[in-house]
């Protein structure tokens, strides 16, 4: 399991040779086994040719975890030997037509045009025939079900309700939310949906009136390179990750970290990540004097990210709205607890009180990752906790668990028209 070959001592991470290292253990398990499950599945669902649909791109810059999620996904249908074209939007610099990581990818149209364009596209069999189809349901939907004649799936990673009005003016955000709440689902009642998480799919069920059976959990994963090893930080270090836009609050978080200062003189805090909010955070953080031990480094590479992850003594997640928080399970598998805001999705990633805190209130936050810091005990458990559930989480699952609701309606269809 990940984190086996680790125990906490001393303020580190230390091997344990009787255990193999977490990506060791993966690549040596059962990845081959679930590739070829997954290969058996498709056949016998004659599934050879899957189309997916996402208004962004994994090399745009503004890509996050919608995006890596998706990305994961195709790449292991197509070890599987699935045909797998993923259809997005423009990303600056990067080819329109591409093969990455064995499937292709195909960017053409902007941000709100890909939406029309690529629907039309795939309605009229531009690029070629497909067996199967996925739509990812981002805020916009592409309205597949009223298109698409090939069994499909929607992947609906979180309802965005308040969202709408932390990025777009009132009358526009108005719309996006009757779009997302009451008119586009209709369209959806008889398409299988997939979320992230079982606090999501009660969102789904109860706030957009998706019928419970309609809507299947299967959790996003975690890549192998996330593990624990290393010294923690000297100091107390807080770390976040993620793109700097409203939902994400990050203006929340530095109020949470200058408040904790006052208890924990020897603090210090990272943010990672990239957006257009970074100006005001920088204006923030230097007029509250906090310059000094605040560092917003900007977007960035894994082996810097897993260096932070591994060095903190606590993550640091205060989102509005998350499908999951997958940079809650990626510090978490090199060993570190997150404190993280209880809303959906963010209350399935973290086990509160066995893998991480949660907290409602600004007050809270500040509690919860003070009780972190202060308390060893709690966070050398908090910390084995959050390995442990790490441990469960595989993208090999993930793309298992996702083509079987896929491969599911393939054949109900089929079975239907035989009656």
């Amino acid at each position: 399991m990940a984190g086996a070959g680790f125990r906490y001592e001393g303020g580190e991470f230390v091997e344990q040779s009787e255990f193999m290292e977490r990506s060791e253990f993966m690549e040596q398990s059962d990845r081959g086994s679930i590739v070829a499950s997954m290969t058996e599945l498709a056949r016998s669902a004659s599934l050879e040719r899957v189309s997916m649909l996402a208004w962004r791109d994994l090399e745009d810059p503004e890509a996050g975890g919608s995006e890596v999620h998706a990305a994961r996904v195709a790449e292991l249908w197509a070890s599987a030997g699935i045909d797998v074209t993923m259809r997005t939007s423009f990303a600056a610099g990067k080819p329109q037509v591409a093969w990455r990581d064995g499937y292709r990818v195909i960017r053409k149209a902007g941000r709100y045009m890909v939406f029309p364009r690529a629907s039309f596209s795939e309605m009229m069999g531009w690029h070629g025939g497909r067996d199967g189809l996925v739509e990812i349901w981002n805020g916009m939907p592409f309205f597949s079900p009223v298109w698409a004649r090939t069994p499909n799936v929607t992947w609906f990673h979180h309802v965005h309700a308040d969202m709408w009005n932390m990025t777009l003016p009132p009358r526009i955000a108005g719309i996006g939310r009757a779009l997302e709440s009451s008119i586009a689902p209709k369209f959806y009642r008889r398409t299988p949906i997939i979320t992230l998480s079982d606090s999501s799919k009660s969102e789904l069920v109860h706030e957009l009136g998706f019928k419970d059976r309609m809507v299947h959990v299967v959790p996003p994963g975690v890549d192998t390179k996330f593990s624990a090893g290393g010294e923690k930080s000297i100091r107390p270090l807080v770390v976040a990750v993620g793109r700097l836009v409203p939902v994400k609050r990050f203006d929340l978080l530095v109020e949470v970290l200058i408040a904790l200062k006052e208890r924990q003189p020897d603090l210090e805090a990272v943010i990672a990540g990239e957006g257009y909010e970074r100006d005001a955070l920088e204006a923030q953080i230097k007029s509250a004097g906090a310059d000094g031990w605040i560092s917003l480094l900007g977007r960035v590479n894994d082996d810097a990210l897993i260096s932070l992850y591994r060095r903190a003594w606590v993550l640091a997640s205060v989102s509005a709205r998350e499908g999951w928080g997958m940079t809650i399970t990626e510090a978490a598998a090199c060993g570190t607890p997150a404190v993280a805001t209880n809303i959906a999705g963010h209350s399935d990633a973290v086990k509160d009180g066995a893998s991480g805190l949660l907290g409602k209130s600004r007050e809270d936050l500040v509690d919860a990752l003070d009780r972190v810091i202060s308390d060893e005990g709690l966070r050398v458990r908090l910390s084995e906790g959050a390995l442990e559930n790490a441990s469960r989480l595989t993208w090999e699952s993930t793309a298992y668990g996702t083509l079987e609701v896929l491969a599911n309606e393939a054949t109900r269809r089929k079975s239907a028209q035989k009656d």
